[in-house]
């Protein structure tokens, strides 16, 4: 396996859709529906904003993304979600979206999304990712890594524990539980200085 930042641009649309079968179920009433949301992430997505697993045969694995002042691995801008939902379509979700943002900050790197193949998953992968994100987050001087991970996502949240992760709080949805389908999201940390 090989972990590398980047993607060239024939890959967005694989990584599109590993993206959205992480996170559809979350964010399927607001960019959905499937068609149009893999048009939108697949334009918007950061390369510079990525760490890529890849087998030996060069063939996509998973993706960790990460978020600086400088961007995230899924950004875009409201023309983006104009261009593929119109501008009544575009007004409501940027707002939807908006409620879903995390800043970054000065003493933790954000790890913005974790995704990996389903056919790869249980060999290592996402481990193999967040190890390369504890790199990223070193060179850049951070001494912490900061994640969030969604209520009933036991498997993410087991490999996190492992993998050092461990819970500084929970935020409750409160009615926005019904738009994103979970009640709550826990943040959790990783010293890696």
């Amino acid at each position: 396996m090989k972990i590398a930042r980047g993607f060239a641009d024939p890959e967005r649309p694989a990584i599109a859709a590993l993206y959205w079968e992480a996170f559809g179920q979350k964010l399927g009433r607001t960019l959905g529906p499937r068609h149009k949301a893999l048009v939108f992430v697949a334009k918007v997505l950061n390369p510079s904003h990525a760490i890529c697993a890849r087998g030996a045969d060069g063939a996509l694995l998973g993706v960790a993304g990460f978020k600086t002042s400088e961007g995230a691995l899924v950004g875009g801008e409201f023309r983006d979600l104009m261009a593929v939902y119109g501008l009544l379509g575009a007004l409501w979700r940027v707002m939807l979206l908006s409620l879903l943002e995390r800043d970054s900050e000065d003493r933790r790197f954000l790890m913005d999304g974790i995704f990996v193949a389903e056919s790869a998953r249980g060999q290592g992968v996402g481990s193999r990712l967040l190890e390369a994100v504890a790199q990223e987050a070193a060179l850049r001087g951070y001494a912490e890594v900061r994640l969030d991970v969604v209520e009933g996502n036991d498997r993410a949240r087991a490999l996190y524990e492992r993998c050092g992760f461990y819970a500084v709080g929970t935020q409750s949805m409160g009615p926005l539980a019904w738009i994103f389908r979970f009640r709550s999201a826990t943040t959790m940390v990783r010293r890696i200085l």
